[in-house]
Order: C-alpha cells, then structure tokens, then sequence
C-alpha cells in the first residue's frame, strides 16, 4: 500500500480532499469515456450474422479506415490480455516444475516456430463451429490467431526472468518467509517487468506482420474477410493500389503512435521503478500521459483504494508466518525415469501416427529427402541473418537502452518499423527482382529479417534498460571502458536477454519463411528455395500430408537448433551469469 492510501485512511479530511477531481481528473475520465463509447460501438457488430456485406467487401476509400483501425486495434489488445494471462501461466509452470518444463519448453520451441497457417487451419473451424452463422466466431478465431503471433515472446521473457532473479532476492524472499503466491507478485512479477514491457511492445508489433493473413482467412471453402486494417491491406495488395497501400501505412503510423503514446511509454517510464539496483538512476522526465495520470486527485485515490483493496483480499499483506517447513529438493530418481519414459512413449506415438498419415498421402522416403533440403535451404537463410542481425542490434540496443530518453523515443519508431508486414514490401522486392533479373534464392531473403530482427533489437534494449545502475558507476569508478567494458560489464549483463530475443527470433525467422519466400504482386508471384515455399505450395494445393510433413520438418530444424545452440547458452546465462 502506498503513503498516500495509508494517509488517506488515517485522516478522513485528507481522504476528502483527495475525492475531490481536479481539471486533470475531467480530462482523464472524458478521455476514458470516449474509449469506452468507441469500443461499444465497434463491439456491436460482433453479434451480426456473418454473411451481412461488411464480412464480404472492404471498401478502398479512406474514409473506412478509422472504423477498420479501431477494429483492428480491439482484436489486438484483446490477444495481448490472453497473451499476459498465458504467459503468467505457462511460463510460471515451465519455469517453477522441473518436470513439467521437460514438456513445456519444447512445446513453446514448436508452437512458436510452427507456421500460422498450421493454426488457421483447424482454429477457423472450430471457432466458427461454437458460433455458427455470427461474427463473433470469426473474430474469437481472428484474435486467436493474433494471440500466436503475441504470446510466445512474452512467454520467454517471463521464463527467463525467473530463471535469472538474483540469489540475493531469491535469499530475501526465503527469509521473509512468502509465500509462493507472495513470492510470485512481491518479487517474481516486479523483477520480470521491465523485459515484459518491451515484450509486450513486439507482441503488438508482430500482431501486425501476421494481420493480413488473420483478418482475410481463406481455408478450405471457408472464406471470410473482417474489416481491419489487416484485411483492407490485402485488399489493396489484390488490386495492386498503391495509394491504398500509402494510406494503409499511414494508418498503421498514427495507431502505433497513438498507444505507444497513451499506454506504452508511461509503462516503460514506470517499469523503471522495478530495476534492481541500490543506486539512484536518472530515469529522465515522466510521459505526457503518466505525468497526466500522477496530477489527478480522484483517479489516484481510486487507485489507491482499489490497490488497497487487492492487498487485503489477495493475501499479499506480510504478515508472521511459522517457520518454513523443508522441502526435499532431492526428487525421485524413480519419478524422474517414469516421467521421461512416458514423455518417450507420448512421443513415439505421435511420430507413428504422423508416419501413418503421410504414407497414407503416398509420401516415400524422397519426399521427405526434399523437405530435409528446402529445410537446410531456410536454415542457411535464417543463421546468416540471425548473426547480421545480432552484430547490428546488440551495439545499437545497448546504446538506445542506457539512454533513458532515447528509449522512449525509440520505442515508438522501433514499433512502426517492427510493425511492417512483409506484405507490403512485395511491391518493391518484386519489381526490382523481375527488373533486373536477380535471384530470388538470394533477394527474397531480407524479408525474413523484416520482422524478426526486433525480437533481438527489443530484448537487448530491455535488458540495457534494466542494468543495474550500480553496477555502471562501479565501472566507471574503477576505469572500465572499451573493449573491456563490453566484454567483462555490458554484454554478460545483457546475455540473458539475447538469448531470449534470439529463441524467439529464432523461431519467429521460420515462421516468416513462409512470408518471405513466397512473393506476389498482381499475376507475378516469386518462389525461392526452401521449407516456407514447400509449406506455401502445399497449402495452395491442398496437399495437407505434403503440409503436415514441412511443418514437422520445420519443428525439428528448431528443436535440433533450440538444443544444440540455443539451451546451452540459457542454462550458462542462468546458472553463470545471475548478479
């Protein structure tokens, strides 16, 4: 509970003055009420019949856009909530068991790498299937898709701010005595909010490179097209209007400024308070908007009676507890070898059955051989752009994160550019490739790292942002620079925030194969070697053992690189290089 409450509840004047709003609480509460009547307005027609013209046709003029953008936006926070929800789930699980992480793990390694056209295929069904003949199965399924384009990132980040809590926060929560349900909003939430923020930040941004194929959704003799932005750039793309495209983006530019604005810059600005450090760190001045917020009497009483309120009912209060019982952290070996046999058995069965289905589509063993192939096609693509990638954001990152201000700002541009779908870059990859008779093996490539580079140039960032101050005036106390400080300071405090960046990179790089290596503008359509084009050609051909059989080729490239490259790295950052 905050000062402020506890006076409040002492002195009843005081608590009078604070009800009492000021201009600052006027121009909240109207702003808030104007959010709320647009969402109510946009929200209706999700209870319309399906076949209504709306779900059929998006018009082209610009005068559609702001209702689409509003849309749109609605889908996108909607997944960003069942993201966070996922997230302080999962990620928890896989971190706090041991034995259910031997699951979790790999499974968020393949869901993560798995192509979102494997999640259309069955989502669209089945949503519309619970909600037959009305809009909202289409947009649950939309947000849906939207949520796997979100959720995996954040899911890491959380995973690997649990994994790395400092030994001596771990020792002061012990010797306080929390609870795990104490432990978990007291230290554990705090100590993962900074890298979450920025998460949360490319979560948004890759709900936009994957809107297109969400919004316009054509599966089977399934066929629908949501008004959104998403569907109202695939529309222009078809009829190959530029200016459409322009007012698409810019569109796109004023919703990104618009919540980086009202939502994302004061919550990084307050993600600040929950860096570990013992020094104070010029954060810079507030946002707008947080500084809007702080100057309301109301609205922060409000809060702070609802803040008190929590920590009443949530048993978050400290209190005296017993002396902690031990806990055999020795678990059975007899456990562990049943939990992995059955984990082994779980596993061969479904390869038997995927060997099952794909010999029942006449697949032999040179299918799978040119599958393996485009497979190392993609992977020579992905390494080489990981590692530009990484020698560009890793300087970059560090110095945008150690500079509180030119993380704000850059927070917003980095959006935009992260927010670009591939899509839109066909036009100019495509003419330019047929203009002058390149190689697509070779020019389709860049849009892989379109949108997957963020994920390294967020983390890094994140982790810049939430380097203990302390630890940089040691430095500077003691004469560190150069080659010395990147080497023995900056880079081992930022090592657990790369390798998040680079799994979901990593991951986030295959799916969009499937973007990258196919490209269309108009009749003219650009095919380069590898396993997104091999999916991208089934899908279109129907050949569902041909798809089913590049995706399991796809998960095992990441598993294989998760393991061999990346799982290493963690366990050292995690066992190494806790402060």
């Amino acid at each position: 509970m905050s000062d402020t409450a506890l006076t409040s509840a002492r002195d009843p004047n005081t608590a009078s003055v604070r009800r009492v709003p000021n201009g600052f609480d006027v121009a909240a509460l109207l702003f808030i009420a104007a959010v709320l009547i647009a969402v109510a307005q946009a929200a209706r027609h999700t209870f319309a019949p399906l076949d209504v013209p709306q779900t059929r046709a998006i018009q082209l003029d610009p005068a559609y856009l702001p209702g689409y953008a509003l849309r749109t936006v609605m889908r996108m926070f909607a997944a960003l909530a069942c993201s966070l929800l996922f997230t302080f789930t999962y990620a928890t699980l896989a971190a706090k068991s041991r034995r259910a992480g031997l699951v979790l793990v790999p499974v968020l390694d393949i869901l993560q790498s798995l192509p979102i056209f494997g999640f259309l295929t069955f989502t669209v069904t089945f949503f519309l299937g619970l909600f037959p003949g009305q809009v909202i199965g289409a947009e649950l399924a939309v947000i849906f898709v939207i949520f796997t384009s979100q959720a995996w990132n954040m899911a890491f980040s959380m995973y690997q701010s649990l994994r790395t809590i400092p030994s001596d926060l771990d020792e002061a929560s012990r010797g306080f005595r929390l609870s795990s349900w104490q432990r978990f909003w007291r230290l554990e939430v705090p100590f993962a909010t900074p890298g979450l923020v920025w998460n949360m930040m490319m979560s948004m941004s890759g709900g936009w490179f994957m809107l297109v194929a969400s919004e316009a959704v054509t599966v089977g003799d399934t066929s629908f097209q949501l008004p959104g932005i998403g569907s109202y750039i695939a529309a222009a793309l078809g009829a190959r209007d530029i200016r459409a495209v322009f007012y698409a983006i810019v569109a796109m530019l004023v919703v990104i400024l618009g919540y980086d604005q009202l939502l994302f810059r004061p919550l990084v600005a307050w993600s600040g308070k929950f860096r570990f450090e013992t020094t104070q760190v010029d954060q810079g001045r507030d946002p707008w908007m947080l500084a809007l917020l702080r100057r309301t009497r109301f609205l922060r009483f409000l809060g702070d009676s609802l803040g008190s309120l929590f920590f009443a009912v949530s048993g978050l209060r400290l209190a005296s507890r017993g002396p902690a019982r031990p806990r055999n952290r020795q678990a059975s070996r007899l456990t562990d070898a049943a939990w992995i046999g059955a984990l082994l058995a779980v596993v061969a069965w479904a390869a038997y059955r995927i060997v099952v289905f794909c010999l029942a589509g006449h697949l032999g063993l040179g299918d799978v051989g040119t599958a393996l192939l485009m497979g190392v096609y993609t992977m020579l693509r992905v390494v080489v752009l990981m590692t530009l990638a990484t020698l560009v954001w890793v300087p970059l990152g560090v110095i945008i994160g150690l500079n509180p201000r030119w993380s704000r700002v850059m927070g917003g541009a980095a959006q935009f550019l992260a927010a670009f779908p591939a899509n839109l870059f066909y036009p100019i990859f495509v003419v330019v490739i047929v203009a002058h008779k390149l190689n697509p093996d070779i020019w389709l490539t860049p849009l892989i790292v379109l949108g997957t580079q963020w994920y390294i140039a967020f983390n890094v960032i994140a982790g810049a942002a939430a380097f203990p101050g302390d630890l940089q005036e040691a430095a500077k106390n003691f004469r560190v620079g150069g080659l010395l400080w990147w080497r023995r300071v900056i880079l081992p405090g930022i090592f657990p925030y790369f390798v998040t960046g680079a799994i979901t990179a990593s991951g986030g790089s295959w799916n969009a194969s499937l973007l990258a290596e196919v490209a269309s503008w108009g009749r003219t359509t650009l095919h380069a070697h590898g396993l997104g084009a091999y999916i991208q050609d089934a899908t279109t051909r129907g050949d569902t053992a041909r798809v089913l059989l590049g995706m399991v080729v796809m998960a095992g490239f990441v598993l294989t690189f998760n393991r061999v490259v990346w799982r290493p790295m963690y366990a050292y950052s995690s066992k190494r290089l806790r402060l």
